[in-house]
């Protein structure tokens, strides 16, 4: 099986573009910050010098792990979807499920390996420069040196070539594997688990003090949780919001059938359109009434209330680059793999115009559909901070932020669609209803 996948790695290498961009952008980050350890275990570090390269290692490092899984999970589920002919062609000429899980995983793998490697040297140059931001703030001194050493190797190659291994073994048992029931009451139990636990932090916001140190860190993981419990119920949420939508013309009833249908598949980019909108408004906006409290009460900020306040932002970036990232893929996969259907639609009668209309409607629900969510869990978060760290309720700061975050969910999500929809429909429709040679 191995061979088989080197040899189907070789055939068609455009299919692991997007895994291996993925793999490439999280092996970067994790060992950019996970350098971060190497540096602060060099003999003559200061003790404030060292807490602060490992708390930005385990935080930023953290959230790099999960979303490296995340961003290799949501392409490898597209590709194995994508491939479901070829791996029934290969069950009936006698390959084993089992067989199948170590091609599709030994895939993975290679690629992985492929991107982490890759990854080594932006890695590096990420790190000095994530090491001279710091010192060139007052949080590191100056005399600390950059290393890039064992823990950035073993983490950034071992999480990378682990997830990918994960994410494809999760993929190809969902296509080969029965029990649908079984893992849908998972999901829901992990949801309700993940809103009770979101809620319960949000509410335990009210336990602290308006100069307590650790005040974001319970509405903040609070708002994550309570994305990831939205997220989880991607698929009855968007079927919830359908069943509601007053859409007409042909654009609109066709927009709403197939998103009817390709509920369950439109859940991974669901997923990561609430949890983008959750976590970086939640984040932007609960930092920026922070600051301002700061600024208004004459303070200078500590190095600990500094450290915070970059570790926020270089959270939001990483997490906005891979969110684009994961739609950008997700997106182009899924509209690319519907060239037939378009193809169909226009021999029945449909314009090209109605057909990009059609996109472009099923982008808006699902941008929609998802900053809603996402926007209700981000102020369950936002709130609560705001009325113990001031004396308001409703930020004005969310506002701006929420626009910046709005606007960029529409443009990936509705760009990616209709940009790739347009190059679809440049193959005539006789061509793309014929069967495959």
């Amino acid at each position: 099986m191995f061979v088989l996948a080197m040899r189907s790695i070789g055939q068609r290498p455009g299919r692991f573009l997007a895994t291996l961009l993925s793999a490439f952008l999280g092996a970067a980050i994790i060992m950019t910050f996970h350098s971060m350890h190497d540096t602060a275990g060099q003999p003559g570090v200061d003790p404030v010098s060292s807490e602060t390269l490992s708390t930005a290692a385990g935080v930023v490092g953290g959230y790099g792990t999960l979303l490296v899984f995340f961003a290799v999970a949501s392409t490898l589920t597209v590709n194995v979807r994508q491939r479901a002919a070829e791996m029934e062609l290969l069950r009936c000429s006698g390959a084993t499920p089992a067989q199948l899980k170590r091609m599709v995983v030994g895939e993975a793998v290679v690629v992985a390996l492929v991107g982490a490697a890759l990854a080594i040297g932006p890695a590096m140059l990420g790190g000095r420069a994530l090491l001279d931001m710091f010192q060139d703030s007052g949080q590191i001194a100056g005399s600390v040196e950059f290393s890039f050493g064992t823990v950035a190797y073993v983490t950034g190659i071992g999480i990378t070539l682990l997830a990918a291994a994960g994410a494809a073994f999760l993929a190809v048992r969902r296509a080969t594997a029965g029990g649908g029931q079984r893992r849908g009451r998972a999901r829901t139990v992990l949801a309700y688990a993940a809103l009770v636990a979101g809620a319960a932090a949000v509410t335990s916001t009210f336990a602290f003090s308006a100069a307590d140190a650790a005040l974001m860190a319970a509405p903040a993981y609070g708002a994550i949780l309570l994305s990831v419990g939205c997220a989880l119920r991607a698929p009855r949420l968007l079927s919830a919001v359908l069943d509601r939508l007053p859409l007409g013309g042909a654009s609109g009833w066709l927009a709403v059938r197939n998103l009817r249908e390709r509920a369950g598949q439109l859940a991974g980019i669901l997923m990561s359109l609430i949890l983008f909108t959750a976590v970086a408004t939640a984040t932007l906006t609960m930092q920026a009434v922070e600051s301002d409290a700061v600024a208004a009460s004459g303070a200078v900020k500590s190095v600990d209330a500094k450290t915070l306040e970059t570790l926020n932002f270089t959270v939001v970036g990483i997490i906005v680059v891979f969110v684009c990232v994961m739609l950008v893929n997700s997106l182009y996969a899924a509209t690319s793999y519907r060239e037939r259907e378009f193809g169909q639609q226009r021999l029945a009668g449909a314009t090209p115009g109605q057909v990009l209309g059609m996109v472009g409607v099923e982008g808006l629900v699902l941008t929609v559909t998802g900053v809603c969510f996402g926007t209700l869990a981000a102020l369950a978060g936002i709130v609560p901070f705001t009325m113990v760290r001031t004396d308001g309720v409703l930020p004005n700061q969310v506002f701006g932020v929420w626009l910046a975050v709005v606007a960029v969910a529409a443009a990936v999500t509705v760009g990616t669609g209709l940009a790739t929809a347009r190059r679809v429909l440049r193959t005539p429709a006789v061509r793309a209803v014929a069967p495959a040679a």
